[in-house]
């Protein structure tokens, strides 16, 4: 899947957009609304984005597991082979577990609060009233709404297009890194 982006500057283009691609067939969990105008979505029935899409809440989630493991590699099981303690093996998977999620719930403190790395380049357009709508169409179909977004809704502007899904160590330039 890919989501492209478009910034609108209407709400009821917003609306009309909606509209046209509920009529193709796109469904509310593909087609996501990002606004500072919260009331006016709600008013004129559009599907917001979730706070899975606004923050970075699954991208550090992941982060979290990912490190919960690691210590759990690193730790639990050297600890379970070579640690001579004599406790079952249950106990060391749990363990393990707990590290993945206890992981897991401390990354989301720090996801929740943190913008999403996707749209964090459009934040100064949000902020000043314009509305992001970001559209998930699988890879074959990505030209094919680009051609009817251009045609239909020229007042949409194409941002940009990335994956839909989250790439845990991806930066908002495209760029692999560790650290926030």
């Amino acid at each position: 899947m890919k989501r492209l982006f478009y910034l609108v500057d209407s709400i009821d283009s917003v609306e009309s957009i909606s509209a046209d691609l509920h009529e193709r067939g796109i469904t509310d969990w593909r087609f996501h609304i990002f606004s500072k105008d919260e009331a006016g979505l709600y008013t004129h029935r559009l599907h917001s984005a979730s706070v899975l899409d606004k923050t970075d809440l699954p991208r550090f989630v992941e982060r979290g597991m990912i490190i919960g493991a690691l210590f759990t590699l690193f730790f639990v099981i050297p600890m379970a082979i070579w640690g001579g303690l004599g406790w079952p093996i249950a106990a060391y998977v749990a363990m393990g577990v707990f590290a993945v999620l206890a992981g897991g719930w401390l990354g989301g403190f720090g996801g929740i609060g943190t913008e999403n790395y996707r749209i964090r380049k459009y934040h100064n357009d949000i902020e000043a009233g314009r509305h992001l709508v970001m559209v998930d169409v699988p890879k074959a179909d990505v030209a094919q709404m680009k051609e009817l977004m251009a045609l239909n809704h020229p007042e949409a502007e194409l941002q940009g297009e990335s994956s839909s899904f989250n790439n845990p160590f991806a930066a908002a330039n495209d760029k692999v890194h560790a650290v926030h």
